[in-house]
């Protein structure tokens, strides 16, 4: 699937989908399905570049967004708060939390049961 990018007052050359996609791909390592990848770019004269990247995955949605004076250094901040939230849902199901939420109920002493 490809990514659906926009930009806002910039025209999105070849270099910059191409930096996109590709780290659009170095998420899928965490083989969770990304089901729709969509980023938008944007800026204004003599301001730092905006990107707003969305993803859907099987329960959740991923969101993230940056501001940057460089627009490299805003894609790559935003596929590391992408990854970060990624990480997060693929770990979720073995999280301590989730290990111990069956935890066994208290059982009665002997003392407890003659009384």
């Amino acid at each position: 699937m490809t990514v659906n990018i926009t930009g806002k007052n910039l025209d999105i050359t070849p270099a910059i989908r191409e930096r996109i996609e590709f780290k659009f791909k170095k998420l899928e390592k965490y083989q969770v399905p990304l089901i729709s990848k969509n980023a938008a770019i944007s800026t204004e004269p003599g301001k730092q570049f905006k990107i707003e990247a969305s993803a859907a995955i099987p329960g959740g949605q991923l969101v993230a967004s940056a501001e940057h004076d460089d627009m490299y250094g805003a894609i790559t901040e935003v596929y590391q708060k992408l990854e970060r939230q990624l990480k997060k849902q693929a770990h979720k199901p073995t999280a301590r939390r989730a290990s111990h939420s069956s935890k066994p109920g208290v059982e009665e002493t002997e003392e407890e049961a003659e009384a």
